[in-house]
């Protein structure tokens, strides 16, 4: 009965506490979702930027030697523009890196191996090895260690 008249003189006090606690739950909510949203569609700006670069290695045959692993780097140099689209690959995968880094996206499974293949071909290796040093320390040890 005690329970009952301190409800009567309080409910005002426990509407506004239930209030409270339902916006804070809704707000999590909420936000929950927004998240899973923000990740998707960073996740489809990835891969949209991943196709641009990819249709641009198919439209141009002479960076066809980039996927080669025979490519033999001695008696046939690196072009600029195999150069550059490597760098564009890197440039990329930095931004992966990143943005899964800073759980903007969600896991890509295979990314590791992906990046290792890609690495351990001559002209990306070459390319890499000429400009880690102005990569951020931590993309570079992600970078080596996919190529173990």
């Amino acid at each position: 009965m005690g329970g009952l008249h301190w409800l009567g003189d309080n409910w005002l006090t426990v509407l506004n506490a239930a209030g409270v606690v339902g916006g804070l739950f809704f707000t999590g909510t909420a936000l929950r979702s927004e998240t899973k949203t923000r990740r998707i569609a960073n996740l489809l700006t990835i891969t949209t930027n991943h196709r641009e670069i990819w249709k641009e290695f198919s439209r141009r045959p002479e960076l066809g030697r980039v996927l080669d692993p025979f490519a033999d780097i001695v008696s046939e140099p690196v072009t600029l523009e195999e150069g550059e689209f490597v760098n564009l690959v890197i440039l990329h995968v930095s931004s992966v890196h990143y943005a899964l880094k800073d759980e903007l996206v969600t896991n890509l499974e295979g990314l590791r191996r992906d990046v290792g293949q890609f690495f351990s071909l001559p002209i990306p290796n070459v390319i890499w090895r000429k400009i880690r040093i102005f990569q951020n320390c931590d993309f570079v040890v992600f970078v080596e260690s996919c190529q173990k």
